[in-house]
């Protein structure tokens, strides 16, 4: 990653700055917009958000008050009627809809259609093209200083022919065309398309991911730690993932279930040197919406061959744990921009199971953070 010289320094009343999600009338794009929108209207205080606490301060990040959504989908479902039903579901507060309409209103309106969709003949060019264009028309129209695409669409599954970009990979070219930089919040291939490094490497742009660490792997990531620098042998580490709404019935697909678990496993190989026997199941139950469990057993063998067991359950609100990061990373992206730095973003695996290199170790991961944040005041 290059940069600037170290003199970093906030601006001041800087434009307002964009967030063009992909996936943006699901249930995390609609988590992140209310609740932007009240934490920023003192309706809600800034749980979950790691920006909005003391290690962040006078680091330049743009305030909510001044961020402005927008993105792409191909539902028709509007951001007001998408958050009514999230209520509903106990996934937002009652109440907090109505009083952040306008809001998701605002959004709503700067949704373009996604693609392809069935039956689109357009080609790779000529749909990259099209999305940079919607990116370009929405940061001219709301007269911003910067927009960070954020992909939080449905996981796809990995692409069988590499000469293919997915669709995942066609919005990550139109942010780079459009000059955006992007966060990979999916475990889809995004910026990972081999014919996509190049692009990226040239393009001085920051971008980090990928698949947000909002749950299971989160828990992993501090507990295999503990294994590791405890010398206690992990004999094997399997896991079951319980889960409905649109990611549950994405994540029944084998090809995607395989894209979201090679990251779970990549933070047990990265800490302990190497993948323990297990295996790690995702069942899609449409009753329980929004809501996961995820369970995990880990056999391990301490002193004089002594085995024993620890098991955990992780039970959440997927959107309610994603939408802070979401907005944490939209934050931390666009000051990195703002502050000239370029390519990946090692500093952000805090936040991702397959982060652009960096420790394995949530602590870890999190000391680099708070340094990302010092060095973003202008401390090296």
């Amino acid at each position: 990653m290059t940069t600037r010289p170290d003199d970093i320094t906030p601006l001041r009343d800087a434009p307002r700055t964009g967030v063009w999600l992909i996936g943006a009338r699901g249930s995390v794009a609609t988590t992140a917009v209310a609740g932007c929108a009240a934490v920023a209207g003192g309706l809600q205080p800034p749980t979950g958000m790691v920006t909005e606490t003391a290690a962040f301060a006078d680091s330049g990040l743009p305030a909510l008050a001044d961020l402005v959504f927008g993105g792409h989908d191909t539902a028709a479902t509007p951001l007001p009627k998408r958050a009514e039903a999230l209520a509903a579901d106990g996934v937002l507060p009652h109440g907090l809809p109505a009083a952040v309409r306008g809001e998701l209103a605002a959004a709503d309106a700067a949704v373009r259609p996604g693609g392809p969709q069935p039956g689109d003949g357009r080609g790779e060019e000529e749909l990259i093209a099209a999305f940079a264009a919607d990116l370009a028309e929405f940061i001219r129209t709301h007269g911003l200083a910067r927009a960070v695409v954020v992909n939080v669409a449905s996981t796809e599954a990995a692409p069988e022919d590499a000469g293919t970009l997915p669709p995942s990979s066609l919005y990550a070219a139109a942010a780079l065309r459009a000059g955006c930089p992007y966060v990979n919040f999916t475990p889809s291939t995004g910026l990972h398309h081999p014919r996509l490094r190049e692009r990226a490497e040239r393009s001085g742009l920051p971008y980090a991911g990928r698949d947000g660490k909002t749950g299971q792997t989160l828990l992993r990531s501090v507990l295999a730690p503990m294994f590791a620098q405890r010398a206690l042998a992990v004999r094997s580490w399997s896991g079951t993932n319980l889960l409905g709404g649109g990611d549950g019935a994405a994540l029944a697909d084998p090809g995607a279930a395989a894209a979201k678990n090679a990251g779970k496993a990549r933070v047990l190989s990265d800490t302990l040197g190497e993948l323990p026997d297990g295996e790690l199941h995702i069942d899609n139950v449409p009753a329980l919406g929004d809501w996961k469990t995820a369970w995990d057993h880990v056999s391990f063998e301490g002193f004089l061959g002594s085995r024993m067991i620890l098991q955990t359950i992780w039970q959440g609100c997927d959107s309610a744990l994603a939408a802070p990061l979401v907005l944490d990373l939209a934050r931390l992206t666009a000051r990195a921009h703002e502050a000239g730095l370029t390519g990946p973003l090692p500093e952000l695996g805090f936040y991702f199971k397959d982060p652009d290199g960096g420790p394995a170790a949530l602590a870890d991961q999190y000391a680099a953070l708070i340094g990302f944040a010092g060095r973003l005041r202008g401390r090296s």
